[in-house]
């Protein structure tokens, strides 16, 4: 190698980037200890940026095109260099290029459940995950407060950072948004949009901006679920009866999987099957309060003194003792006068194994 190679080789005439990645957001463009040459070409593709570095502070920005550096093109850098009046040397600084493209399918999810107090079903624990997109829209406000002094910095090496802040806003979100439990998995695009309103601020601070927030799944407790299949069941068979089928055919298939089988829900299923019934008839009459009919209380003239009230099981009693005979008068509410017991068909049942009078008697 010639002299004359030699010294050309410690200058640099072309900076720019060929991406190959998917995930890097920031490189340094490595010179080494050459220096960049007076009329370089510089080279930024579409959705890059270079941000001129010179002794720790950011100088020029360019977007993309093809430049060639001059003191025109420089001046930030030629002011911090001190070139009064211009430079035709070679000169060295430090090259970042941004990716300004969209990085899409970054993945966030809460730390832990968020408690919301909901009308229906109280305090409900609740969790939620998606996605997010991203795109460096200051790349100098991007290198100074993150990237640094890195060579190469990717998404991973801040995805753990703007997972946390997504995940922590979320958590403040869903209490303040009013929306019932059983009606947020309805509701995802609207809290996706809340959600991105509430955190880019945060992001433009570094630099970044929010494109796009997707709330994907929202995980309730077991118990809840249940309580939400239940209420859509009801609804959905419209009738007592359909609604014990439901609970006998559910209650037979997590009989199924247990060491008993169904075999030992059978007792079960019987009297799912009584209650259906039983529903079944209070049903027909939408709105009834069906109650048991009150139990028959009399009063009794024994001694020619009133005495009571009994119950059915003390007046079988005083029959079976004789205390009480047909010809007792007897009365209970409802009756308009006193009658004798074996007129009484409440009473008369009581003497069915009590002898009548011998003949003559």
């Amino acid at each position: 190698m010639g002299l004359f190679d030699k010294i050309r080789g410690e200058f640099i005439d072309i900076i720019e980037w060929l991406d190959d990645s998917n995930n890097t957001l920031v490189h340094r463009f490595e010179r080494y200890d050459n220096e960049i040459k007076y009329e370089a070409k510089l080279v930024v593709r579409e959705a890059q940026q270079a941000v001129f570095i010179n002794e720790g502070q950011i100088a020029d920005v360019f977007k993309p095109g093809t430049f060639t550096l001059t003191t025109q093109n420089l001046p930030i850098l030629t002011t911090l260099k001190g070139w009064k009046y211009g430079f035709h040397s070679p000169f060295k600084a430090e090259v970042y290029f941004c990716s300004t493209r969209q990085f899409t399918n970054l993945k966030w999810g809460t730390p832990g459940p968020v408690t919301m107090r909901d009308k229906e079903f109280g305090a409900v624990r609740v969790t939620s995950f998606g996605i997010y997109s991203i795109k460096v829209k200051d790349p100098a406000k991007f290198i100074k407060e993150i990237v640094g002094t890195e060579g190469t910095f990717t998404t991973e090496s801040i995805e753990d950072n703007l997972r946390g802040k997504i995940g922590m806003r979320i958590k403040e979100v869903l209490p303040e948004t009013g929306i019932p439990v059983i009606d947020l998995e309805s509701k995802v695009i609207t809290l996706s949009q809340i959600l991105k309103d509430r955190i880019a601020p945060a992001f433009e601070g570094f630099g970044l901006e929010l494109t796009e927030v997707q709330v994907q799944d929202i995980g309730l407790p077991e118990e809840v679920e249940r309580a939400i299949d239940k209420s859509g069941a009801i609804k959905a068979v419209g009738d007592l009866r359909a609604f014990t089928q439901y609970e006998t055919a559910d209650a037979i298939s997590t009989a199924a999987a247990n060491p008993g089988g169904i075999a030992a829900a059978g007792i079960g299923i019987g009297m799912g099957f009584n209650m259906a019934n039983q529903m079944t008839q209070a049903g027909q009459q939408p709105g009834a309060v069906q109650s048991p009919p009150p139990l028959p209380v009399f009063y009794a003239a024994i001694g020619g003194k009133q005495a009571g009230p009994f119950m059915m099981d003390a007046l079988k009693q005083k029959v079976m003792s004789g205390e009480i005979t047909r010809e007792t008068l007897v009365w209970r509410t409802g009756m308009e006068q006193w009658l004798p017991a074996g007129q009484v068909p409440d009473m008369s049942v009581l003497f069915a194994d009590v002898p009548p009078p011998l003949p003559g008697a």
